[in-house]
């Protein structure tokens, strides 16, 4: 008669263990850049995190055209601008607004008075925003899904890589429960 066997059990914490590592390390680098974008978006109220806006004001001799494409032509000429506007834009009687690609100029047509509206993409930043916001669509849009999926993983794994009163059935239930409170949050005061 052979001998009781026991049949091979799967080594599933190992596993656990290796594909949080591992998962962990393919996914540090897309964590940081979405982390800093989601600080900078996060905060929209409160500065704009795409583009640095610098405003400048200057004076041109007042216009008196009457009609919209002879005051843009007027302003073009005063503002030495060359190229014609992508847009112009008449807010009330006396203001006109050019729109050039990353400038707007706000052109006080009795007085002269300029404000020139720069916009500049702010270096890394705008790129980060741009790829946390799939901005790009097409093919990132995939990448970011398989991100997604490995950050799911990495957050199933990480319950299981401690055991015992450290793991999930001790102290790391209380740290998940914890995890918990932004959807409580948003249960009762968002919904």
């Amino acid at each position: 008669m052979a001998a009781d066997t026991k049949p091979a059990s799967v080594p599933w914490r190992r596993w656990s263990i290796a594909l949080h590592r591992d998962i962990g390390y393919a996914a540090a680098a897309l964590t940081i850049v979405y982390a800093i974008s989601g600080l900078a978006v996060n905060h929209v109220a409160d500065w704009n995190a795409n583009y640095r806006v610098s405003k400048t004001a200057m004076t041109v001799a007042p216009i008196t055209a009457e009609q919209e494409p002879e005051i843009v032509a007027a302003a073009m000429e005063r503002l030495k601008l060359t190229a014609p506007p992508r847009s112009s834009f008449r807010p009330d009687p006396k203001t006109v607004q050019l729109f050039y690609k990353g400038t707007v100029y706000h052109v006080d047509l009795p007085t002269g008075k300029v404000i020139v509206e720069a916009t500049v993409p702010r270096p890394v930043l705008y790129e980060m925003n741009q790829l946390h916001l799939n901005h790009a669509k097409r093919a990132w849009t995939w990448i970011a899904d398989v991100y997604a999926l490995a950050l799911l993983l990495l957050a199933v794994t990480g319950l299981f890589v401690l055991k015992g009163r450290l793991g999930i059935t001790g102290r790391g239930a209380w740290f998940t429960a914890a995890g918990l409170l932004p959807v409580g949050y948003w249960l009762i005061f968002l919904k």
